[in-house]
């Protein structure tokens, strides 16, 4: 029983799968709208509006509120960006907003979009937005070496059922079989954005086919450094045992890596460990 207890609980940390990048409600949070990024030959880029453009160049208002015409034979790509101004400066969206180290955040997948992550290496996963507040999706261990179990595999379906002024709020389900034993999590999720950053909290049940049941919270929150750099944290507690995290999150347009140090503590026993997790957004 302990044993599944403990399995149930750890499983509420893979619910992070379950969460994915902001989509319905955006145009009422603190990302703004309608921004282009123009990106020229010499790898320069610039974020805002264009005012002006011919055959021959464009005319761009930055942010910032300068103006600058660039000639159609410089300019290799203009396109509409999702991202956040923070102190004077725009800084795009995180393609994985859709979760911290491992566990939700209430954010949802836009219907026909999806993401490829993989956990420490060795347990791919990937998450389908069905419409734009469900997703479902599942995932597998590469390698996995306890003789007594069959492989195991989990669904996750997650489904957002608020979503106001940067307020979410979502309801999930991680469900993971091996063999003819099964465990998982049905949890809740609430994330606030706020113009640097995002806070967390989550509250769920874990269980196990034996019969077995722990309650489970987290709080988590992110925190911008830089323009494509972000401070993560997720906490967790349930019966007998306490996990922390904290570390970095580097993002481009679609790649996003976190490299983070967990501790957990059991029954007194501190116990650290690296994590690194890559998603992609496509």
């Amino acid at each position: 029983m302990k044993r599944s207890i403990i399995v149930a609980a750890v499983a509420f940390l893979f619910a992070g799968s379950t969460a994915a990048s902001a989509a319905s409600g955006r145009s009422q949070s603190p990302f703004v709208q309608n921004v282009y990024e123009l990106v020229l030959n010499d790898g320069s880029r610039a974020y805002g509006q264009v005012e002006s453009e011919t055959d021959t160049e464009v005319v761009f208002r930055t942010t910032s509120g300068a103006s600058l015409t660039a000639p159609r034979a410089r300019i290799v790509a203009l396109r509409p960006v999702v991202g956040r101004m923070i102190r004077g400066e725009f800084r795009r969206e995180d393609p994985n907003s859709t979760r911290l180290v491992f566990g939700p955040t209430a954010r949802a997948v836009p219907r026909g979009e999806a993401y490829l992550g993989v956990y420490q290496g060795l347990v791919p996963f990937v998450q389908v937005g069905v419409t734009d507040r469900f997703s479902v999706g599942g995932g597998t261990p590469l390698v996995f070496s306890f003789s007594d179990w069959d492989r195991p595999y989990w669904v996750s379906p997650k489904l957002q059922v608020y979503s106001n002024n940067g307020t979410h709020a979502a309801v999930g389900v991680l469900h993971a079989f091996a063999g003819d034993d099964s465990v998982g999590v049905g949890y809740g999720v609430l994330t606030k954005d706020t113009p640097g950053g995002a806070f967390t909290l989550g509250a769920g049940m874990a269980y196990s086919s034996d019969g077995a049941k722990s309650a489970v919270a987290m709080v988590g929150g992110e925190a911008a450094a830089r323009r494509n750099i972000k401070f993560i944290t997720e906490n967790y507690a349930w019966k007998g045992a306490v996990v922390t995290s904290g570390g970095v999150r580097f993002f481009g347009e679609r790649l996003a890596a976190d490299l983070v140090l967990a501790v957990a503590f059991a029954e007194g026993t501190p116990f650290a460990f690296p994590v690194v997790n890559f998603v992609y957004r496509f």
